[in-house]
């Protein structure tokens, strides 16, 4: 059986650490310097990680190929399976004719892009990762900021960094859940940390996503209302997660934001709404929406449309390529002054209709996580089994066997088949006909092809770094610094997220590492084990995987690494905030934690 060294390297763990994060620096250089696209870089940085574990940790080449199999196995499904299927449910609500619809109910709430990014990417985007998370949030918040008129790029980071603060509770607090299991410290104990960590990284985000949708102008002009939700949200999560229940904290933190936003926009309403809208497609901050290379408009994307607003518009939906070309199909909008349901003008049911599909998703969503019986019956048709020719034949570096060659298959209660069953019921009530259904998912399937392989290759990557003691090499380096580990902590937690995709799997990584850690340099495992948490919440949004799934949502695949530049910088920032919170948390703000 296969055990990692962890200091394989002229037994210098320094040494060692630095050609373990040679992959990962790879992946980071040819996405950001290169601007290579994503399943290249990919594959080229799963190629070197297989060179280092074979050459450098001597694991069996036959185990390095089973791993990234594996690996890939995951990212298809249950990962991409999750993405497919969000996607597809928003193709149904574009064939059906129900784009303006939409338009038009979020107009309602307002018409200013900047409230509606806070609206659909933070409050309705914490919503969608308390019930789904593993990129579900990011695909379809990204589509639906494309229907309201929003650049690829601008859309697609503005989901992105919105999709922080809600993850370390994200999946019903699977993460904190996860953590809790492997190190043995009460998860309400560890949730409760993190309950006054992330809290104050949620204060600040909705005011950089309306920095992000119009600059200066548009947090000048609607800081209220940013501060409002970012303070509720905070505050909801913090009550949550300490005193009412850890699994509901993203739910009750989604839901109370969601409303004192609609509240304090009847009492208050921000100027400068039209110049906004008017800028959406311009650059800045990043957000062209012309393809540089090739010089021509890049697609819409997956569901991305656009439509013209008179009586009976034509609505063309389509996606793009990466190269600048556009394919796709055109619908037929419904006559705006006239009921799609009733036949009537306008009303409420009109508004109904064109919320049904994500009404339809919290619905099924919470009784499956949050109904016994019901998540009950779903977790037990998981199927395991250990990974042939892999299971049994790797060890930790503690010498235990590893888990991580046990592959489990959600097949029913996966969140992508929780959203095709939405969707299969959304076209029931649209009255989209099983023929067109299927057409669809079908080309979503096709389009997303590429975004299919990089997923793979990246969790391939993480598989063959994790099973051959890479990653924890790297952790067990970054661990040894005493006690200006506190600082470092939440960095353990970031790298573990960008790699994986998953704060789940970062936790699994890291957790335990993080504890004995702790024990090691007198500092408070529990705070550490929450910072691993917290600091990968900043990490998601530059993951390979996340990247992947925002740039196929709003038609730029191939072109992660704009949106890995535009928001590494936004995560840089904020993981310096979570290291200085957290190393200040060890010491002179103790009187913060419980």
């Amino acid at each position: 059986m296969y055990q990692p060294d962890l200091s394989p390297v002229a037994d210098s763990l320094a040494l060692s650490a630095l050609v373990a994060a040679v992959p990962l620096l790879l992946l980071f250089v040819l996405l950001g310097g290169f601007r290579l696209k994503a399943h290249w870089a990919g594959l080229a940085s799963l190629a070197a990680a297989a060179g280092v574990a074979v050459v450098c940790y001597g694991m069996p080449a036959g185990l390095v190929a089973l791993s990234a199999g594996e690996g890939a196995a995951f990212g298809l499904f249950p990962i991409m399976w999750i993405v497919v299927a969000a996607i597809w449910v928003y193709q149904l609500t574009v064939v059906s004719g129900r784009f303006e619809d939409l338009r038009r109910a979020f107009g309602l709430i307002s018409d200013d892009p900047r409230v509606q990014a806070v609206i659909i990417a933070f409050c309705f985007g914490g919503l969608l990762e308390a019930l789904a998370g593993f990129g579900a949030p990011v695909a379809i918040t990204g589509v639906m900021l494309m229907a309201l008129g929003f650049a690829p790029v601008r859309a697609a980071i503005t989901v992105l960094v919105a999709n922080t603060a809600p993850v370390a509770f994200g999946a019903i607090a699977i993460p904190i859940i996860t953590a809790g299991s492997l190190t043995k410290i009460p998860y309400t104990e560890i949730g409760a940390y993190v309950g006054r960590q992330t809290p104050l990284i949620a204060l600040f985000v909705p005011l950089l996503l309306v920095a992000l949708v119009d600059g200066r102008r548009g947090v000048r002009q609607t800081w209220p209302v940013a501060a409002v939700c970012g303070t509720v949200f905070g505050l909801a999560q913090f009550v949550s997660a300490n005193y009412v229940s850890v699994e509901l904290t993203d739910i009750i933190a989604s839901l109370v934001a969601l409303a004192s936003v609609v509240l304090f926009l009847r009492v208050w309403t921000p100027k400068g709404g039209e110049e906004a809208r008017a800028g959406l497609q311009e650059r800045g901050d990043g957000s062209g929406v012309r393809d540089e290379g090739a010089g021509s408009e890049v697609g819409s994307g997956a569901g991305g449309t656009g439509a013209d607003t008179g009586s009976g518009s034509g609505a063309g939906s389509g996606t793009g390529t990466g190269d600048g070309t556009r394919s796709g199909t055109t619908t037929r909008t419904r006559p705006a002054a006239q009921d799609p349901v009733t036949g009537e003008g306008g009303g409420r049911s009109r508004t109904v209709m064109a919320f049904l599909p994500y009404l339809i998703v919290i619905a099924v969503f919470s009784v499956a996580k949050l109904w016994a019986p019901a998540k009950e019956f779903l977790a037990s048709s998981d199927v395991e089994a250990g990974w042939p020719g892999l299971d049994g034949q790797v060890l930790t570096a503690a010498g235990e066997p590893s888990t991580s060659t046990v592959y489990t298959l959600p097949w029913l209660s996966s969140p992508g088949t929780l959203l095709l069953l939405s969707g299969l019921a959304v076209a029931v009530v649209y009255r989209v006909n099983a023929a067109d259904a299927a057409r669809e998912f079908v080309s979503t399937v096709v389009k997303l092809r590429w975004a299919l392989l990089t997923v793979a290759s990246v969790l391939a990557l993480a598989y063959v770094m994790n099973l051959s003691g890479q990653t924890i090499t790297i952790g067990t380096w970054i661990a040894g610094t005493g006690a200006a580990f506190a600082f470092l902590s939440p960095i353990l937690g970031w790298l573990g997220t960008a790699v994986t995709g998953s704060d789940t799997s970062a936790n699994a990584l890291f957790a335990t590492l993080q504890q004995a850690a702790g024990n090691k340099a007198g500092l408070d495992p529990t705070l550490l084990v929450a910072a691993n948490t917290s600091g990968g919440v900043v990490g998601k949004m530059i993951s390979p995987q996340n990247l992947t799934i925002a740039a196929t949502a709003v038609g730029l695949v191939g072109r992660e690494s704009v949106l890995f530049r535009g928001a590494m910088k936004w995560s840089l920032l904020l993981l310096l905030c979570m290291c200085v919170l957290v190393y200040l948390q060890s010491g002179v703000l103790a009187w913060m934690l419980p």
